[in-house]
């Protein structure tokens, strides 16, 4: 079976598109900056326990212990299967790529 998506892209929409901007632009999800972190309301628990790591481009709730890349945050935030949240992303990542 051939694949759907190639892990160059894969590996684009992770690391390409900024975590923070993806919550704050795209998905909208309620967020604040506490203590000097990027915070924002967990999608799966409610709690704005958590953070974001600029670094690693990966967010983390710490109340339920999930760790998100953009492929996971999005398929929570809007409860879609992995092929949807990559084709979402996919025609957001020419924004990103373009700004850096």
């Amino acid at each position: 079976m051939a694949r759907l998506f190639s892990p160059q892209l894969l590996r684009s929409l992770r690391n390409d598109i900024p975590i923070d901007r993806l919550i704050t632009d795209v998905l909208s999800i309620p967020h604040k900056y506490s203590e000097g972190y990027f915070r924002f309301l967990c999608p799966l628990c409610s709690e704005f326990n958590s953070a974001t790591n600029p670094n690693t481009n990966l967010a983390r709730c710490f109340r339920c212990k999930k760790n998100f890349n953009t492929i996971d945050i999005v398929m929570v935030d809007s409860n879609s299967s992995f092929p949807d949240a990559v084709y979402l992303l996919k025609s957001v990542l020419p924004q990103y790529i373009n700004s850096t």
